[in-house]
C-alpha cells in the first residue's frame, strides 16, 4: 500500500506541458469514483500522464497499492524516471545549466539555449537502452532546461524529430526548482513509470482500477490553442476511434474510467463526434482554462468534455 503522501510543500508538475490539468482538477475531484475514497479501489492508472497534475494530486491525498503511470514521449518518461532515481545527480547537471544562463543578458542567453538545444537533438540515442546512464540524466535536465526557458513552454518537434521551439524571455525562469523536484521524487516512490502507447497499460487494468485517459485533444477548428496539443502526435480521428474501443474493453472489465478531451460544440454545436463515440458512457461539459497558446487574448474559459463509465 502507498499510503496518501500529504506531503508540504505538495508535488506539483515539474514540466509546463499542453493540456495541463491543474485548472481542472477540482472538477477532477468532484467526479472521481467514490471507490477511491472508500478504498475499494487499490490501483490507479494514467496512461497519458504528460505533466502529470491529476497524478500527483491524487498520490497526494489517497492511499493506493500501487500507481501506473506512463507516455508516449520518451523524453517526458526518462525525465520522471531520473527524478525518481537519480535527483542528486539531475540537480547537479541543474546547476551547471542554470548557473551558466542565469547571470547572462538575454542575447546571450539565447546563445546558451540554442547550443544546448543542438546538443539534446544530437543525443536522442542515449534513450535506447533501459539501464540509466550519464548520458540519461544530462538529457533530463536539458528537457527541464528546454522547457523552461523555451517560448512558451511549449514540446514541439519537426518530421526530423529535432526538438525546434525557440528561446523564450523570462526573468528568472525556475530551471532548478530544488523543492518540489524533492517532492516529485517522494512522491514517485514505488510508482510504475512505462513508456509507449496506452495500450500498454492493459495488463494492469482490473475491476479494482481507475483509469485517468488524457488523450492529445482533437483539435478546434479556429483555436490555434487546441491545435498546439497535438503537435508532438499525429493523434486523428481514427486514432480517437480506436482509444473509445479502447475505453470500452477496460469498461467490460470493471475498471472505473474517466477521460478528458475537447468539446467540439465549442466551434461547432452540431459536432457530436464524441457524443457519437462515448454514447454508451456518462459526458459531461466542464468548464477549463486553456492553459498554453501563443495568444496571450486566446486564454480563457472554454468547455472540455468528461466521460466516465459510472455516474459522477
Amino acid at each position: 500500500m502507498l499510503d496518501a503522501l500529504g506531503l508540504e510543500p505538495a508535488p506539483r508538475p515539474f514540466l509546463k506541458w499542453a493540456g495541463g490539468k491543474r485548472q481542472l482538477l477540482p472538477t477532477i475531484e468532484e467526479r472521481l469514483p467514490t471507490g477511491i475514497r472508500d478504498g475499494t479501489i487499490s490501483r490507479y492508472i494514467e496512461p497519458f500522464v504528460g505533466g502529470g497534475a491529476v497524478f500527483f494530486h491524487l498520490r497526494q491525498l489517497y492511499p493506493f497499492e500501487d500507481f501506473h503511470i506512463s507516455d508516449f514521449n520518451p523524453d517526458l518518461v526518462n525525465a520522471y524516471i531520473v527524478i525518481r532515481d537519480e535527483l542528486d545527480a539531475l540537480l547537479d547537471g541543474l546547476s551547471v545549466i542554470a548557473d551558466e544562463y542565469l547571470p547572462l543578458e538575454h542575447a546571450e542567453r539565447g546563445e546558451v539555449f540554442y547550443r544546448i538545444r543542438d546538443e539534446y537533438n544530437a543525443t536522442r540515442d542515449c534513450l535506447q537502452s533501459d539501464s540509466m546512464s550519464e548520458g540519461r540524466i544530462t538529457r533530463a535536465a536539458q528537457t527541464i532546461f528546454l522547457n523552461r526557458t523555451c517560448f512558451n513552454g511549449l514540446y514541439r518537434v519537426n518530421s526530423k524529430g529535432d526538438y525546434n521551439v525557440p528561446h523564450g524571455r523570462y526573468a528568472n525562469p525556475p530551471i532548478r526548482d530544488e523543492r518540489n523536484l524533492r517532492s516529485v521524487r517522494r512522491a514517485l516512490q514505488g510508482v510504475r513509470i512505462s513508456c509507449g502507447s496506452y495500450e500498454i497499460c492493459e495488463t494492469h487494468v482490473d475491476g479494482s482500477s481507475f483509469v485517468y485517459f488524457d488523450p492529445p485533444y482533437r483539435p478546434l477548428p479556429d483555436t490555434p490553442s487546441f491545435t498546439a496539443y497535438s503537435q508532438t502526435s499525429s493523434f486523428g480521428d481514427e486514432d480517437q476511434g480506436v482509444l473509445a474501443r479502447f475505453f470500452s474493453d477496460m469498461h467490460a472489465r470493471g475498471a472505473r474510467l474517466m477521460l478528458s478531451n475537447s468539446d467540439p460544440h465549442v466551434t461547432n454545436e452540431d459536432d457530436d463526434f464524441f457524443d457519437d463515440l462515448y454514447s454508451d458512457f456518462n459526458i459531461a461539459r466542464v468548464n477549463a482554462i486553456r492553459a498554453i497558446n501563443s495568444d496571450g487574448e486566446g486564454r480563457g474559459a472554454i468547455t472540455e468534455i468528461l466521460v466516465t463509465n459510472y455516474e459522477a
